[in-house]
């Protein structure tokens, strides 16, 4: 295959694979993050969220196995590779999670409405992606690496490093999500998390094998939905000067998947914005989520599943740092200052 293609084009065809399970997770499974806290907050349910911790002990399992079967080094992706700071993955999960609110969906799930028809989510994509490239190599790009230089770590930010086993965390993680009876009764939401999963490892094993065959050095990545969206736009705008590449790959797969699930379904339909009040609050919450990712080094999939499954420290602290800025942003918008003004 090297032979013939480039490797960032396998790259793209890796993520691609994934991408395209994502995509129908959300459309057939309704693996949303947004959806989950929603759930938890205000519906009294439990069971997205369940199904996120089944996507995260996969995860956490299959990573675990490919570690000890010498298959993959965590220690060379970005999550484990760079310095962490604490405060970054608390202000930029915040920002993230309250920009969240704010559109009303993540990145991956706003391209999965994409896919779906929704053209509102077209422009959060857009602004997030802009947004994302503003604060990685545009304007904002000086004042953040003044605040939080990128420097690499003098040890591994990792809890395996405690001694901790992905193994023992990702059973346990599981144990814990299939303690609901009617979370086990619910087949298709465990389904679905369990493919997520697989998808989150499918990244770190194609990249890993890539990595070591290709002749150029490949970076060994799996999914997440920040810093790719940016990379898929300045690659339609500058592909005879740019290549593919593994996160390029990752969203189109979202955006197919995501468009087969819904017609599947029934449910691929055009939708636009009819209220301007509520664009300029998506608007808002897209450019949030794109500045929060990057400062915080990932987003709900990047932190919440690819960089859980090498067990960073930054992973955990994130996540809790996005529920909790999403929880502000919606009991803002349901109790408190209307955006709507």
């Amino acid at each position: 295959m090297l032979d013939t293609l480039e490797p960032g084009t396998i790259a793209a065809l890796i993520g691609l694979f994934g991408g395209l399970l994502l995509g129908l997770a959300a459309r057939l499974g309704r693996f949303c993050s947004m959806g989950a806290i929603e759930d938890a907050l205000y519906q009294g349910s439990d069971l997205r969220a369940r199904q996120w911790g089944v996507a995260i002990g996969v995860a956490l399992i299959g990573t675990g196995a490919m570690i000890s079967l010498g298959l993959f080094d965590p220690t060379m992706t970005s999550y484990l590779s760079m310095k962490w700071y604490p405060l970054a993955s608390i202000a930029g999960g915040v920002m993230f999670g309250y920009g969240m609110a704010l559109a009303g969906n993540c990145g991956f799930g706003a391209l999965a409405r994409l896919g779906g028809g929704d053209l509102r989510n077209f422009v959060i994509v857009t602004v997030m992606g802009l947004a994302t490239y503003v604060t990685l190599n545009g304007p904002l790009a000086a004042l953040r690496v003044a605040l939080f230089p990128p420097v690499p770590a003098s040890a591994p930010p990792t809890f395996m490093s405690w001694g901790l086993s992905p193994y023992v965390i990702g059973a346990l993680v599981l144990a814990g999500s299939l303690s609901s009876k009617a979370f086990r009764a619910d087949g298709k939401l465990i389904l679905w998390g369990v493919l997520v999963g697989l998808a989150v490892v499918s990244g770190w094993a194609g990249t890993a094998w890539l990595s070591q065959a290709a002749f150029e050095a490949e970076p060994v990545s799996s999914h997440t939905f920040a810093a790719p969206i940016g990379d898929t736009m300045f690659y339609l705008m500058t592909s005879t000067a740019s290549s593919l590449n593994f996160g390029v790959g990752s969203v189109t797969g979202v955006i197919i998947g995501a468009a087969i699930g819904s017609t599947i379904k029934g449910h691929f339909r055009w939708e636009a914005c009819e209220d301007p009040r509520e664009l300029k609050r998506q608007i808002l919450g897209a450019a949030l989520m794109g500045v929060g990712a990057v400062v915080a080094f990932g987003c709900t999939v990047g932190q919440g599943l690819s960089a859980m499954s090498v067990l960073a420290y930054a992973a955990p602290v994130t996540v809790a740092s996005i529920v909790a800025g999403a929880a502000i942003g919606l009991r803002q918008l349901i109790y408190g200052i209307s955006f709507a003004r």
